[in-house]
């Protein structure tokens, strides 16, 4: 069966190799398609496939800053005291703006 031929950017994945001897290398091939070694361009010696995270550095800073939050979480969680406080008007100033509310009764 021949392969199928990539059209678009996305069907190509960077996969990552590592000689014993001249270190890391990356190979540029379809989805699912990448072998578990290939050959060192420096020496020739069989470089096996390392397995890292996606590339999460193109993602959107705000992301990343909340997956490393959360991950920092998980194993020191922040020691609070208090709830914390929501910005704006607090529930007494809306009963208060609104007369029809006024006449409720308060616990």
């Amino acid at each position: 069966m021949p392969l199928r031929r990539c059209t678009r950017r996305s069907d190509i994945a960077v996969y990552l190799y590592r000689c014993p001897d001249h270190g890391t290398t990356e190979a540029h091939r379809p989805m699912g398609t990448a072998p578990a070694a290939v050959e060192c361009p420096a020496c020739g010696s069989a470089a096996t496939r390392v397995f890292t995270a996606p590339r999460l550095s193109f993602g959107s800073p705000v992301r990343r800053a909340l997956i490393d939050r959360t991950e920092r979480t998980r194993d020191q969680p922040d020691v609070v005291s208090a709830p914390p406080r929501r910005p704006g008007p607090t529930r007494r100033a809306v009963v208060l703006l609104n007369p029809a509310l006024s006449r409720l009764p308060r616990p």
